[in-house]
C-alpha cells in the first residue's frame, strides 16, 4: 500500500519545531530571578544602623529599577520605530548631548556651582534640554517617509561627534583640578542618586507610559512597516509622533537621573528578542525590563561585594554587554 501523500495533523504537528520554553516561561523565571535580586542586595551583609541602610539600598534599587524600565522601553520602541535592532538613542548622540552639557555647565559656572546647584533644578534642566534636542532631531528623521536608515546612521553619527568634539575643546579649557570632578558625571552611578529626584522620575516614567498605554496595541502594527502601518488604518505619523515622544522622556530621565550608560539598552533589547521567539512587544518590552533590572542589581551587586567599589557599575555592563552583543553578532541573531 503506498504511503499516505497527506499526512495526518498529529503527524505534521510532530514535525514541526517545539520551543522548549516559551516567553510566558521567561518572564516568571526572569521575575523571580529579580525578586530574588531584590532581596539578596536589600539583606546582604546587612549590619549596623538599618533605619541609615534599609532606606539607602531602597533608594539604590528603586533607581536600578526605574532605569532599567525607561531603558528598556525606550530602547525596543525606538528599535520598532526605525525598523532596526541596531539602533539605540545612545548611538544616536544622546549620551555624547549629556557630556557635552555637563562639560558647558562646568566651564560656564564652575564644578563647584555645578555639584551645588539644587538636584531638582539640574534635573529639570537637563531633562527639558535632552527632551527638547531628541525630540527635534527624531521628528526630523522619522516621521517623514524619504529618510533612508543611512541618513540616520549619518546623521548620528554627526550629532555624536560634534557634540564630543565640543565637549573635548571645553573639557581643555577648563582647570585640570575641575576636570576630576567633572570627569566622575560622565559614567553612570547609582550610589549617590539623589532620593527626591526618585519621585520626580517615577511620575514623569509614569505619564510617559501611560501615553505608551493608550497605544499599545499599535505597537506590532508599527514593526510592519509604515506601508503596512498606513494599510492597516494606523495613523503612522501620529503614533510615531507619540512613541518618539516616550522614548524622548524615558531617556532623558534616566539619562540625567544616574548619568549615561551607552551599552546597556542595546544589550537587553536584544537578549529581549532572543529569549521572545514571536516578537510581541507584550513580551519583549517585559523581558526587556527584567532583563535589565537583573544586570543593574546583578552588577551593582558585583560591584561592591567583588570589586569593593574600585570600577563604576556602567564597565562592567559595558564590558558584558560587548561579549554578548558580539556573539550574537557571529552568530547571526540580529539581522
Amino acid at each position: 500500500m503506498p504511503p499516505n501523500p497527506f499526512p495526518s495533523a498529529l503527524t505534521v504537528r510532530r514535525r514541526l519545531p517545539t520551543r522548549s520554553v516559551g516567553p510566558r516561561t521567561w518572564i516568571l523565571v526572569l521575575g523571580l530571578l529579580t525578586a530574588g535580586l531584590v532581596v539578596v542586595f536589600m539583606t546582604i551583609g546587612l549590619s549596623g544602623n538599618l533605619s541609615y541602610v534599609l532606606p539607602l539600598r531602597a533608594n539604590k534599587v528603586a533607581a536600578m529599577l526605574l532605569v532599567a524600565y525607561a531603558v528598556g522601553i525606550s530602547t525596543v520602541l525606538f528599535q520598532t520605530v526605525t525598523g532596526n535592532r541596531i539602533l539605540t538613542p545612545s548611538i544616536m548622540g544622546f549620551d555624547a548631548l549629556y557630556i557635552l552639557l555637563q562639560t558647558f555647565l562646568a566651564f560656564t559656572i564652575g564644578t563647584q556651582a555645578l555639584l551645588t546647584m539644587g538636584a531638582g533644578t539640574r534635573f529639570v534642566l537637563e531633562v527639558l534640554l535632552m527632551v527638547g534636542f531628541s525630540w527635534l532631531l527624531y521628528r526630523w528623521l522619522f516621521i517623514g517617509g524619504g529618510k533612508s536608515l543611512h541618513l540616520v546612521l549619518l546623521v548620528g553619527i554627526i550629532f555624536g561627534t560634534l557634540f564630543r568634539g565640543m565637549s573635548s575643546l571645553l573639557q581643555r579649557l577648563i582647570d585640570p583640578s575641575e576636570f576630576v570632578v567633572l570627569q566622575d558625571l560622565f559614567f553612570a552611578s547609582f550610589t549617590n542618586v539623589d532620593p527626591s529626584l526618585l519621585g520626580v522620575s517615577t511620575l514623569a516614567i509614569l505619564a510617559a507610559s501611560a501615553v505608551g498605554w493608550r497605544i499599545r496595541n499599535q505597537f506590532d502594527v508599527l514593526a510592519l512597516g509604515r506601508e503596512t502601518a498606513l494599510s492597516l488604518g494606523v495613523d503612522h505619523k501620529r503614533t510615531v509622533t507619540r512613541v518618539l515622544l516616550i522614548c524622548s522622556v524615558l531617556v532623558a530621565v534616566s539619562t540625567a537621573l544616574v548619568g549615561p550608560i551607552t551599552f546597556f539598552g542595546l544589550l537587553v533589547a536584544s537578549l529581549a528578542y532572543q529569549l521572545s521567539a514571536v516578537f510581541r512587544h507584550k513580551y519583549v518590552l517585559a523581558l526587556a525590563v527584567l532583563l535589565g533590572a537583573i544586570a543593574l542589581i546583578g552588577g551593582q551587586l558585583v560591584l561592591e561585594r567583588v570589586f569593593g567599589f574600585d570600577t563604576a557599575l556602567s564597565i562592567v555592563i559595558e564590558f558584558v554587554g560587548g561579549i554578548v552583543f558580539i556573539a550574537l553578532l557571529l552568530k547571526g541573531s540580529i539581522k
